[in-house]
């Protein structure tokens, strides 16, 4: 009788048990990353109009080698939680979207972020990821009472995606960030369960 050898894991890191469905939209679609996004992820991360109002941590310039690990298996780390890539146009990741619940104290909260490549701005495509991550989310995670997003304050379009989801601006954050040495204004929206 032959031995059966022990299945393998897909998952070599550790993350969350949560399986993530592709959420479809008239504009996009949010699935999970594959391998074969690092591609176009690259060439739309490697923009400096995008890493500008991203905060501290996204590389810039932002390399095939980054988009590469990113997609293999760094999305997947327990500190990114949920993450969607952004698909567009039929399959191409142009950008993410995430929801990352808290511990502790702030455990009824999780923090969304996302961006979009350039090339795709002003069409309702990252409003339209928000709409159905926060629809997600309050399905997925029940213990998340409140999804919230922080801006930094001169990032006056992502503050539009997130009133025109329905979500409120919640607080002003003077001199809260900083980002490449220069302390920043930030702003702080939300959304909560029903």
């Amino acid at each position: 009788m032959r031995r059966r050898a022990p299945a393998l894991s897909l998952r070599p890191y550790p993350v969350t048990d949560l399986l993530l469905p592709t959420l479809r939209g008239a504009h996009c679609s949010l699935r999970a990353l594959r391998a074969a996004d690092a591609v176009s992820l690259q060439r739309h991360a490697d923009d400096p109009a995008v890493a500008r109002n991203l905060f501290e941590g996204f590389p810039q310039p932002y390399t095939r080698a980054h988009a590469e690990a990113w997609c293999g298996h760094e999305h997947r780390l327990p500190q990114f939680a949920h993450v969607f890539g952004i698909a567009i146009d039929g399959d191409e990741v142009a950008g993410c979207i995430s929801a990352t619940p808290q511990t502790g104290i702030w455990g009824a909260s999780a923090i969304v972020g996302y961006w979009l490549g350039q090339s795709w701005w002003g069409r309702g495509i990252t409003t339209e990821a928000l709409r159905l991550i926060t629809a997600w989310a309050w399905q997925a995670l029940p213990d998340t009472c409140r999804l919230w997003a922080p801006i930094y304050a001169r990032n006056l379009a992502s503050q539009r995606v997130a009133q025109k989801a329905g979500w409120h601006l919640e607080a002003r954050l003077p001199v809260a960030v900083r980002r490449q040495g220069e302390v920043l204004d930030a702003v702080q929206f939300a959304t909560y369960r029903a």
